[in-house]
């Protein structure tokens, strides 16, 4: 029997698992709230004050730094309130501005924090398995917590540098967009620093691990999510300009009451009623609350503006394999145009081109090589991708090449053997087709098995029926295929035998004529389409580079999590317009109380700042709970 301590947990897990933060955060919370009502009933009135008036002093210098950085924006309003409530003697009002402030604040930085941290461990816990090189300079590959300082790893193009390290070997092309937000891939050769989480878009690097825990690259992602603009939707920037920009009518408004009406209590009324607060605290608690239930769904969203880009989204463009396809395609037979070499030599051959390549093609010839028992270490001298077409080596002297017919017969002008022509007119047309040749002649013909998902018809249905317009299908299988996949699940264009920079001029072109634009892929091929539509979703068990360019990572279990995402996304945008309305509705309602004598400040600032409080609150429910 196993007992719980032997179990081995990976580092940075347990730091990371998400409970510390919460217990942290409720424990501050109780604590605030039982400080608070506690001071009132213990404290002696006089002791009360004088807590109260040192405690408003934060707020009053911080209102201070604003103006004389020549901005008058919320922490002005705030510093005022607060300031003038003490000077009138008011301490029980600058008390209660200061623990609701407090209290909002508590809360934004939980939801901020927990949903950083959910995004953040999603992101960095997602490299299994890595090729190591030995001592005798063979590459293996084992799981990443195996890898220790100082071990050599080889990132082959294509995949995620799993550890901080060292260049010790080779040349490469790594995207740092995930780190640094640069767009250009920067070059990378012996003796430079290699970061976690960057990409290898061209090349291959042997890298000396440095830091082999997982905290690294957890902390990493973190900070850059912190820091990242992206978790800006264009209504939560304009929220917050909005805000900033009313604060100095709410000041004007309380000079010009107190100018009219000579009545300092009415213009207190105005002071101490500011939309700015709920605005400020509202908008961003619902974007970071949404990208939190994504999270729950298995959708890893890396910003509130992709939210608000998939709710705007008219049109959606699917990559086929992996995506309307099952994500495990399987090889349904091999064909042999080899008089010399048996199928599984053939398919052993096969799986050693492909056992380098994230692609779910790739993985079905691998694990089929693998049922039979088919070794294929120790086979080949250097691999080389061309991107979308195939892969090309050299094993016992021979050149190898697998891929697509165009690679093949078009690029590198492969023959079919003599006498064989029949044969290869008559290959089962219900698959798909890779084909494997040896110095220059056709060997085989792998047919892969790549059924449609069942929900895929379904869920392109739903999706039109959300109010996306035009459901495109991008794929480079044949246009036979192609053809027959898109009549199952109801698309409205297809395109087959597509290059990487088809996808991405299809994207581009469609975004020019005005439309918003969701690109869906997993593979390397797909990684251009990605970047350049308006929102860019992978498939979770796709080429680690399309899930690193993504915004928006879906698991491959099921195409329903796309439609929750876009109802998640369209309930969002309804949540900060129907909190933008009860926000200046409500404010508005308490101004206008509080100028016509009705209200008296201490009551506008306890309505005010319950209702900031209760709207920041229901911000954090979930959306789909809600009723439509």
């Amino acid at each position: 029997a196993y007992r719980c301590k032997d179990v081995k947990v990976p580092d940075g897990i347990l730091e990371h698992s998400g409970r510390e933060l919460n217990s942290q955060y409720q424990e501050k919370l109780v604590n605030k709230v039982l400080f608070h009502y506690g001071r009132k009933v213990f404290l002696p009135a006089p002791i009360a004050a004088a807590y109260t008036g040192f405690c408003s002093i934060k707020y009053i210098w911080k209102g201070i730094q604003t103006l004389a950085k020549g901005k008058i924006e919320v922490p002005v309003l705030d510093g005022t309130a607060i300031g003038v409530s003490v000077l009138r003697g008011d301490t029980a009002t600058a008390g209660s501005i200061m623990f609701l402030l407090g209290i909002g604040e508590l809360l934004e930085e939980w939801t901020h924090k927990k949903s950083v941290d959910d995004l953040a461990r999603t992101m960095s816990l997602n490299v299994d398995k890595v090729w190591i090189k030995e001592a005798s300079g063979q590459e293996v590959l084992v799981s990443a917590s195996r890898i220790r300082e100082n071990d050599q790893i080889v990132v082959h193009m294509g995949n995620v540098v799993p550890f901080d390290g060292t260049v010790s070997d080779g040349e490469a092309m790594l995207n740092q967009a995930s780190l640094t937000g640069e767009s250009a891939p920067v070059r990378k050769t012996a003796g430079n620093t290699v970061f976690a989480g960057t990409v290898v878009e061209e090349g291959e690097i042997t890298v000396l691990v440095r830091k082999a825990g997982g905290s690294s690259r957890y902390e990493k992602i973190a900070a850059m999510i912190e820091e990242s603009e992206k978790l800006k939707s264009g209504l939560e920037s304009k929220a917050e300009h909005l805000a900033d920009r009313l604060v100095p009518y709410s000041l004007g408004g309380t000079a010009l009451t107190y100018l009219l009406t000579r009545n300092a209590t009415k213009a207190l009324s105005i002071l101490m009623v500011d939309f700015s607060c709920a605005l400020k605290l509202a908008m961003p608690i619902s974007v970071l609350s949404a990208i939190r239930e994504a999270n729950q769904h298995k959708i890893t969203v890396k910003g509130g503006k992709f939210l608000e880009a998939v709710a705007e989204a008219d049109t959606i463009v699917f990559d086929k394999t992996g995506t309307l396809t099952k994500a495990q395609p399987t090889v349904a037979e091999v064909v042999s145009f080899s008089e010399t070499k048996s199928t599984d030599e053939l398919l052993r051959i096969a799986a050693c081109l492909e056992e380098h390549f994230p692609h779910s093609m790739a993985k079905a010839v691998v694990d089929a090589a693998k049922e039979k028992h088919l070794d294929h270490e120790e086979m080949h001298s250097k691999v080389e991708y061309i991107v979308a077409h195939g892969i090309s080596t050299t094993i016992n002297g021979e050149k190898a090449i697998i891929g697509s017919y165009h690679f093949v017969f078009e690029d590198e002008n492969s023959i079919i053997p003599e006498g064989m022509e029949e044969k290869f007119r008559h290959l089962p047309e219900e698959y798909s087709h890779l084909y494997l040749a040896l110095e220059g002649v056709l060997a085989a013909v792998i047919c892969i098995e790549d059924p449609l998902r069942p929900e895929a018809a379904e869920i392109i249905r739903q999706l039109k029926k959300a109010g996306l317009k035009k459901i495109v299908m991008m794929t480079g299988d044949s246009e036979r295929t192609a053809k027959a996949i898109a009549k199952k699940v109801g698309v409205d264009e297809y395109y087959a035998e597509v290059l990487p920079e088809d996808k991405a001029n299809f994207v581009e072109k469609e975004k020019a004529e005005g439309r918003k634009v969701i690109m869906i892929g997993d593979g390397i091929n797909d990684s251009p389409a990605l970047s350049a539509a308006d929102v860019g979703i992978a498939i979770s068990e796709g080429a680690e580079i399309a899930r690193e360019i993504a915004d928006i990572t879906v698991a491959a279990d099921d195409l329903a999590e796309i439609l929750v995402l876009r109802m998640l996304s369209n309930r969002l945008m309804k949540r900060i317009h129907k909190n933008y309305r009860f926000i200046v509705t409500f404010n508005a309602g308490l101004i206008l109380l509080g100028v016509g004598g009705i209200l008296q400040p201490t009551t506008s600032a306890l309505l005010h700042n319950t209702s900031t409080l209760y709207i920041g609150l229901k911000s954090m429910g979930n959306l789909l709970d809600e009723p439509v």
